[in-house]
């Protein structure tokens, strides 16, 4: 009978608990409900595992290379330009019995198409390009960032220094803005806008690596340019496209004639374009003083390899400056009385310790017009007048 009244009581209490119990999960349930609207307890947490902070201002993402592309980006233009290439068909598949077989006519020219890029730098139309993006045609593609297109009148091209320039028929262009490059230095921020790849618009980043290249450092002898190197992306495509600064000013033009440069970019110094652009737009090419040499700067290497000018019959009294090898028969620099063994000390009022910075003062020169250098011949020190003649086409 005890049992039976123990386990009662026992019921009981369970029952009165779990009515308790029952009671105060109601109440605190409803206390869980949100009384104020800044209150959202029971609402799904991001669990924000990443550390991926939420701008509440999307202003605070823009950054200085944003602005450029904001700023540059519609006076950026593609260029598709068509040309014929020669096939170069051997003169056997040209026989009438080939010819019978297998085909009744063989096209002796081919359809070749590129993409580049090239930017506006005056409201009326005028662009600035590399000259092998237009290269082989005198009319191109332009298409703006807006998607209109025009067709575009190649005015000029210029091989020797990779530059072009064309026309297009339009009003109220968006521009780019010239820099310069006299403050440049290397580590500076460096901002690419083109068409790599045929991807209309592309931006890239990086920096200044290095300023002065020479074409023979670069690996393209036949070009007369200093190079800009940048590590900044320069694809196919980007060629003709600016190179920009921090501010958003045009301080090169970008090359990518070294297909196989990987991590590495080349533009043409503004300074150059702009020379060589205005000489293409008033005059239809640009002109390039000749001398007629070739020369060897004189350092510590050339004087340690003694061979170098034994072999050439010339020994130097100068330790110091660029020894001429050769002097071109008829050539400006014959007819003005250099020889091969001198050494040339200045030209024109610029000491000169390579043959880089010989070449550059011969291009700022101008073609008709005297320009003194100085020389050391045999210890007889020289003042002569050279007059610079164009530089031959067939050279």
């Amino acid at each position: 009978m005890s049992k039976i009244i123990i386990s009662t009581s026992f019921l009981i209490i369970g029952v009165t608990f779990g009515v308790w119990a029952s009671r105060e999960f109601t109440t605190s349930k409803f206390s869980l409900k949100s009384s104020s609207p800044s209150q959202t307890s029971l609402l799904p947490i991001t669990n924000n595992q990443y550390g991926v902070k939420k701008s509440t201002n999307s202003a605070k993402n823009i950054t200085f290379i944003t602005q450029v592309a904001d700023k540059v980006g519609p006076a950026v233009v593609r260029i598709d330009a068509t040309r014929e290439v020669s096939l170069n068909i051997p003169d056997n598949f040209n026989h009438p019995l080939f010819r019978h077989f297998f085909t009744p006519e063989i096209p002796p020219e081919n359809i070749e198409k590129g993409t580049g890029s090239g930017f506006i730098i005056n409201q009326n139309g005028l662009i600035m390009t590399n000259a092998h993006v237009v290269e082989g045609t005198n009319i191109v593609s332009v298409t703006l960032k807006n998607g209109q297109n025009y067709e575009g009148k190649v005015l000029g091209v210029d091989p020797i220094t990779d530059m072009a320039m064309v026309k297009i028929s339009a009003q109220n262009l968006p521009t780019v803005t010239l820099g310069n490059t006299r403050q440049l230095k290397s580590g500076q921020w460096a901002i690419a806008i083109g068409n790599p790849l045929g991807l209309n618009n592309t931006v890239t980043l990086g920096i200044i690596s290095a300023l002065g290249r020479s074409s023979t450092e670069v690996g393209i002898p036949d070009k007369r340019v200093k190079f800009i190197q940048t590590d900044a992306a320069i694809n196919p495509g980007n060629s003709g496209g600016p190179l920009l600064n921090a501010q958003g000013e045009v301080i090169g033009i970008n090359t990518a004639i070294r297909q196989d440069a990987q991590g590495l970019g080349f533009a043409i110094p503004i300074e150059t374009a702009s020379r060589i652009g205005n000489q293409l737009v008033t005059m239809g090419k640009a002109s390039h003083p000749y001398l007629g040499i070739q020369m060897i700067t004189l350092n510590e290497d050339t004087l340690k390899n003694g061979h170098i000018t034994e072999n050439l019959g010339l020994k130097t009294p100068e330790k110091q400056g660029v020894l001429i090898v050769k002097v071109m028969a008829n050539s400006p620099a014959a007819n003005g009385g250099l020889r091969a063994g001198d050494v040339i000390l200045k030209v024109g009022d610029q000491a000169v310790v390579s043959s880089q910075d010989v070449q550059e003062q011969v291009d700022l020169s101008i073609v008709g017009e005297i320009l003194i250098i100085e020389i050391n011949r045999n210890n007889q020190f020289l003042q002569l007048q050279i007059r610079p003649d164009n530089f031959p086409d067939n050279f």
